[in-house]
């Protein structure tokens, strides 16, 4: 006797809706950061200089992210974490903020933007010399065209001169800077809450700009008190609400994801900064900085294994979506049949999200699950997942 199980119509499921969310969240976060270049070049405009801008910007985001944190209760880092959390942000985030913003007021913003992004190949590089991972070839086809990139970039006309100079060494100083951070917050622990953690480092960062710009007699007033708007765009457009925007979205869509659509960011530098300023970049350095971005997103590509579809109708054996692996659908065929009726008989009966000995699983894989009968602590019948582990990825 033949079974005909008919698959069903195709819906809007939540997490199609959560990955639209996410990748829309990414975007806006990629353009708010994109945005910062023009809102800083305002407040030069203004008046303010590199240590006034940025301590005001640090200062003014740490008041809104502790209110965040106040609002979601969420418990600070302690001991070992919050001396690392203070240094990523009085050493690691000043250096880089200082030295991208310093290069802004000398090259401009998009050549800007783009030599930044040579941060994810310094990221590699110094995953591969510290062991974390392995120079295959797809992390060595990723530098590569990094780098082939960075030499079409500078390679070009106009950043010739003592100040263009000077401004592409803060440019890569900044790329040095940032890659550095991450490589040391991926030491963090992965339990801390990102506001918390991002409101010690802004805390830290403001203080540590303050203190170098007292010290150096470069804090001063602005000449132009209009510009403290453009402090307030660069605070909560650029700074809170991306980082806001990247955490849920990170949460949604996935970091390798998250990572290829931030390649948004440079491209919105390079159009504002053309609409507002004319800056143009030659077709060499787009060339270039094209290369740069297709690195990125070589970095970040994943072989996934991809599961058959789903039949409109199956013989014998039953087709049933797995509700942990989103689109994608698992192939139960019937096991030997137990002492359990119903679904339960055939060991058809997927994981329940949340339920016991259950835990999230990645899309496309397939998942084994086995009922133990145990004595004492779960139930004879409890779901436990056998599937692989989760591996930690590197993010941003």
């Amino acid at each position: 006797m033949t079974t005909t199980v008919s698959a069903p119509a195709a819906v809007s499921t939540p997490q199609a809706r959560s990955a639209r969310r996410g990748t829309v969240l990414v975007l806006v976060s990629a353009t708010g950061f994109g945005m910062s270049a023009v809102f800083a070049k305002q407040a030069y405009a203004a008046g303010f200089n590199v240590p006034t801008m940025l301590a005001g910007r640090f200062a003014l985001a740490a008041v809104l992210l502790w209110a965040v944190v106040a609002w979601r209760r969420a418990p600070l880092p302690r001991g070992r974490a919050l001396v690392v959390s203070v240094g990523l942000g009085a050493v690691g985030y000043a250096l880089q903020a200082g030295f991208y913003f310093g290069a802004l007021a000398r090259i401009d913003a998009s050549l800007t933007a783009l030599l930044l992004y040579a941060y994810p190949a310094l990221v590699t590089v110094l995953a591969i010399a510290l062991r974390r991972e392995r120079p295959d070839r797809r992390r060595l086809a990723a530098l590569a065209c990094s780098a082939a990139g960075m030499l079409l970039m500078l390679g070009a006309g106009g950043v010739g001169g003592s100040v263009a100079t000077g401004g592409v060494l803060l440019a890569l100083g900044a790329a040095v800077a940032y890659a550095l951070y991450l490589t040391v917050s991926a030491g963090l622990p992965a339990g801390l809450d990102i506001f918390a953690v991002t409101a010690v480092v802004c805390t830290s960062a403001a203080v540590s700009l303050a203190a170098t710009g007292l010290a150096t007699g470069t804090l001063h007033a602005p000449q132009q008190v209009s510009g403290w708007a453009w402090i307030v765009l660069l605070a909560v457009v650029s700074t809170v609400i991306p980082i806001a925007g990247m955490f849920v979205g990170v949460r949604d869509v996935g970091a390798s994801a998250a990572a290829i659509l931030s390649c948004a960011e440079p491209a919105v530098t390079v159009a504002t900064t053309a609409l507002v300023y004319g800056e143009r970049l030659s077709p060499v350095q787009a060339a270039g900085g094209l290369a740069v971005l297709a690195s990125v997103a070589v970095l970040q590509l994943r072989r996934r294994v991809v599961a058959a579809p789903v039949a409109a109708a199956a013989e014998v054996s039953c087709d049933v979506p797995s509700p942990a692996a989103g689109d994608e659908h698992v192939r139960e065929t019937p096991r030997t049949p137990r002492r359990r009726g119903g679904a339960a008989r055939w060991g058809l009966r997927p994981l329940r999200p949340g339920g016991v000995g259950s835990r999230p699983v990645g899309a496309g894989r397939t998942v084994r699950v086995e009922r133990p009968v145990t004595r004492g602590g779960a139930h004879p019948g409890a779901e436990t997942d056998r599937g692989p582990r989760h591996r930690r990825g590197a993010g941003g």
